[in-house]
C-alpha cells in the first residue's frame, strides 16, 4: 500500500508539478536518464531535486553510489529534495532541513537559455563538519553568481557514519578491498554526472570549477588528490578548510584504524553483523559517537595518498586554484568567554587534545584578556590558517598552475541581537559576500560591504571562467608565490589590498613542529 502511495504521488507531480509563486514552467532538459523540467523566474532556469545516483537505501547503503534507473516522460525539477541524514544546522542560525537517507540530488541555477558558447559551471560542495549541511541551504543558492554569467551546481553527499563508515565487513565485501569515503564518492558520482549533463543546460563541461567552504573546502583538497576525480574539474576553490596536517597526527584517517573505529560503533548498536547494521532505521545510526566517524581516510581506492603527500610527490590534479581563510575564524566556533590565563592550558588541551610546548608558547596568556585572544588565535591557525597557507606553498612549489590566495577580514554588520554577534570576519562570515547575498539579511549593510560582495562575486566568476580572478575594474589579485613578500594574498575587506601573510612567525612554528612530527621539512620529497 505504501508503495502504491508513493507511485499516486508521482504521478500527480507528473501532471501537475509545482511552481512557486512568480515562476513559470521551464525548458524541458533531457538528461541521460529521463528528461526533466525546471522553472523560469527572474531570468533565470531552476532545477531543484535533479537525483544523480541511486537512492542509498538497504543493500546499496555503505556501498559506492549506484547509477540512475531510467525514468519516462518528464520528471519535475521544482523542489529541493531533502538533505542528507544529520542532526543539528550546519552554521548557527539555519533553519534545520528536511531529511532522508534517499538524499543523492543536485541542484543546478542557469541564466536562461540561450544560443552562444557554454558557460562556465561552479559545483559548490557544502560544509558542517561532514555531519550536517545541505545543497539546498538559501545562503548557497547560485541565482546571483547565474545572473553573473554561470551555471551553479549545488551537491549532496553522505554524512556522518552514513558516508564515512569504515568496517571489516564492508572492507571485505568490496571490490577494491577498501570501505568509508562513501561521501567523496557521492561528490564524484555529482561531478561525473555534470560531465555528461551540463552541456544540455547550457554549461561547459570543459570549465568545472569545484568550490566547497570548511568540510567543503577540505572536501576539495581530497578530490585534488582522488585519482577518480582527475579530469572532472579544471578548477578549484576552498573556502576555510584542508587536510595538510601529519597523518600521524590523524591515525583515524588511516583505513585500519577506522575500521576498528567501525566496528566499535556497530557493535554499541547491537549490530553483530553488516546485515543487522543495514537493517537498522537510518535515525539510530546519527550522534552517540557517530560525530567522531565522520571524515575521509586514506584508502587504495579513493584516496590513496593524503592530499599533502600527493602535492610532495607530483600527483595532485594540476588545476588554477583560488584559497584562503577568514581573518577571525574561531569567533563563530569557540565561546572564549570563560576562558582564563589559569586554565589556557587545560583548556585547550580539553579542545584539542595535548599540543608540544613550542606551540603553546606562541600563544601567550599572561592575562585573562590575552588568553581569550590567544585561545582565538590558536583555533584560527590550528583549523584552518595553517591548512591554507600550506596548501598554497605546496601547489606554488609544484610549478604548475596558479594560486590566488586571500585573507577574509570584513567584519559584517551583525546585529547586536542575533545569533552572530560578536562573530566578527569569522568562520562563516565570506558567504554572504562571494555568493552575493547580502539582501538575504536585513543587516545595516554599508556601500563598503556591498563593494565587496559585487567584487567577490566578479573575482569567483572570474576565476571560474578562465582561471585567474582578474578582470577590467578589480583590484590586481597577485598570484601568490611571487619575489615580493608584501604582495602574497589578497586582503579582502574595504578597500581590497594586497598584502603579506598573516601571523606568519605563528605559522612557521607549526611548520617546525609538523616538521618533527613527519621526520622531514615541509614539502620535503
Amino acid at each position: 500500500m505504501l508503495k502504491f502511495h508513493r507511485a499516486l504521488a508521482m504521478l500527480a507531480m507528473l501532471l501537475f508539478p509545482f511552481h512557486p509563486a512568480g515562476a513559470a514552467p521551464g525548458a524541458v532538459v533531457r538528461t541521460d536518464t529521463g528528461a526533466v523540467r525546471g522553472e523560469r523566474a527572474a531570468g533565470l532556469d531552476v532545477y531543484r531535486g535533479l537525483p544523480f545516483a541511486a537512492a542509498p537505501l538497504g543493500e546499496l547503503r555503505w556501498r559506492e553510489p549506484a547509477p540512475l534507473a531510467p525514468w519516462p516522460g518528464v520528471r519535475p525539477a521544482t523542489a529541493f529534495a531533502p538533505a542528507c541524514m544529520q542532526q543539528g544546522v550546519s552554521m548557527p542560525g539555519e533553519t534545520p532541513p528536511a531529511v532522508s537517507e534517499d538524499c543523492l540530488y543536485l541542484n543546478i541555477w542557469a541564466p536562461a537559455r540561450r544560443a552562444g558558447r557554454p558557460l562556465p559551471v561552479i559545483v559548490w560542495i557544502h560544509g558542517g563538519g561532514y555531519n550536517n549541511g545541505s545543497a539546498s541551504m538559501p545562503l548557497y543558492h547560485g541565482d546571483a553568481l547565474a545572473r553573473r554569467g554561470v551555471l551553479v551546481v549545488t551537491v549532496a553527499y553522505r554524512l556522518g557514519a552514513l558516508g564515512f563508515l569504515a568496517h571489516p565487513e564492508l572492507t571485505l565485501e568490496s571490490p577494491h578491498h577498501t570501505s568509508g569515503n562513501y561521501g567523496l564518492l557521492d561528490q564524484i558520482a555529482a561531478l561525473r554526472w555534470v560531465r555528461r549533463n551540463i552541456a544540455a543546460f547550457g554549461g561547459d563541461p570543459r570549465r568545472v570549477t569545484v568550490a566547497g567552504q570548511s568540510a567543503g573546502a577540505m572536501s576539495v583538497s581530497a578530490l585534488l588528490a582522488a585519482p577518480l576525480a582527475r579530469g572532472l574539474f579544471q578548477r578549484a576553490i576552498a573556502q576555510s578548510g584542508g587536510i595538510f596536517e601529519p597523518l600521524q597526527l590523524a591515525p583515524g584517517y588511516r583505513l585500519d584504524n577506522a575500521e576498528r573505529d567501525g566496528a566499535a560503533f556497530a557493535a554499541a548498536r547491537g549490530a553483530a553483523t553488516l546485515a543487522q547494521l543495514r537493517a537498522l532505521p537510518a535515525a539510530q545510526l546519527l550522534g552517540n559517537g557517530a560525530e567522531a566517524l565522520a571524515h575521509p581516510l586514506v584508502d587504495p581506492h579513493v584516496l590513496p595518498l593524503t592530499p599533502y603527500e600527493a602535492y610532495v610527490q607530483g600527483r595532485q590534479h594540476d588545476v588554477p586554484l583560488l584559497l584562503g581563510s577568514n581573518a577571525e575564524e574561531a569567533r563563530a566556533l569557540v565561546d572564549v568567554a570563560g576562558v582564563t590565563a589559569a586554565g589556557f592550558a587545560a583548556g585547550v588541551e580539553r579542545s584539542v587534545g595535548a599540543l608540544p610546548p613550542a606551540l603553546l608558547a606562541a600563544y601567550p596568556a599572561a592575562s585573562d584578556e590575552q588568553a581569550r585572544e590567544a585561545r582565538l588565535g590558536l583555533e584560527r591557525e590550528l583549523r584552518f590558517g595553517w591548512d591554507m597557507w600550506a596548501w598554497a606553498r605546496l601547489h606554488a612549489a609544484a610549478g604548475g598552475r596558479p594560486a590566488y590566495y586571500y585573507s577574509f577580514a570584513r567584519r559584517p554588520p551583525f546585529p547586536a541581537a542575533s545569533v552572530y554577534a560578536g562573530w566578527g570576519a569569522s568562520h562563516f562570515a565570506e558567504l554572504w559576500y562571494m555568493f552575493d547575498h547580502l539582501a538575504q539579511a536585513p543587516w545595516a549593510w554599508s556601500d563598503g560591504d556591498r563593494a565587496l560582495a559585487d567584487n567577490m562575486a566578479r573575482y569567483w566568476v572570474n576565476f571560474a571562467s578562465g582561471g585567474d580572478p582578474n578582470g577590467a575594474g578589480l583590484p590586481r589579485w597577485p598570484a601568490f608565490g611571487g619575489a615580493d613578500p608584501a604582495d602574497q594574498l589578497l586582503r579582502l575587506e574595504a578597500p581590497i589590498r594586497a598584502g603579506g601573510v598573516e601571523q606568519l612567525e605563528r605559522l612557521r612554528v607549526f611548520d617546525a613542529v609538523y616538521d618533527g612530527v613527519r621526520g622531514r621539512p615541509f614539502g620535503a620529497r
